[in-house]
């Protein structure tokens, strides 16, 4: 993930914008800050009170992993916008658009991961379903096939316990528009979550994901 950020913020970005889903649709500031307290680790990223969702928190993580302090003079404009786990496709894509014409260099760092099905099953079981479904993605994110990642249908979040979904349309709603080039740099389960991890980028353009 580190590769990531470290890719986007090599193209100099005028905005890096960190997309993840969330209950709503909601921007936060870029003095937000983010804790995994309730998921048993005892770490805040930023300042205040954390209010953050976890895919926002690991992204503001990822981006102080970088050295990039949010809301710092030195540092690269940045927001950070939940997406509603559940939009519908245009929704998401909507958002991509928005997020896209808000400065003429935006980064988007996207976090999401892909199914989480296999973790609930015997170690060792697999799942046919949830690997066709994360090496589909896997696939578009590599070849940068906005019209695929658009066409992926809600319905199968909850049945295949996928969490990213909503964030690669954003994504794919950013990138419309503009010729991009892929590269899938890692895709593992090592907790029966399958993480992925890729790079787009263009000449006069710079859009990212990632995983939480």
């Amino acid at each position: 993930m580190d590769r990531v950020v470290c890719s986007l913020l090599a193209a100099s970005p005028d905005l890096v914008a960190v997309v993840g889903g969330g209950p709503v649709q909601q921007e936060f500031p870029a003095e937000a800050a983010g804790g995994l307290q309730q998921f048993g680790v005892d770490v805040t990223v930023g300042d205040g009170k954390p209010v953050l969702p976890l895919s926002l928190t690991v992204g503001r993580w990822l981006l102080t992993r970088a050295g990039v302090t949010p809301g710092r003079g030195d540092a690269p404009q940045v927001v950070f916008h939940s997406v509603d786990q559940y939009a519908l496709p245009a929704q998401a894509r909507k958002l991509g658009v928005v997020l896209a014409e808000r400065a003429p260099r935006v980064g988007i760092l996207a976090m999401g991961d892909a199914s989480a099905r296999r973790a609930r099953e015997a170690p060792g079981a697999p799942d046919p379903q949830a690997q066709d479904y994360d090496e589909d993605v896997a696939e578009a994110l590599a070849a940068v096939d906005t019209h695929w990642l658009g066409r992926l249908s809600p319905a199968r979040d909850a049945e295949l316990m996928v969490a990213g979904r909503a964030s690669w349309q954003v994504l794919a709603g950013a990138a419309e528009g503009t010729r991009m080039h892929g590269r899938l740099l890692c895709m593992a389960a090592p907790y029966g979550v399958t993480y992925l991890a890729a790079v787009w980028h263009e000449d006069a353009a710079l859009a990212e994901t990632a995983t939480s």
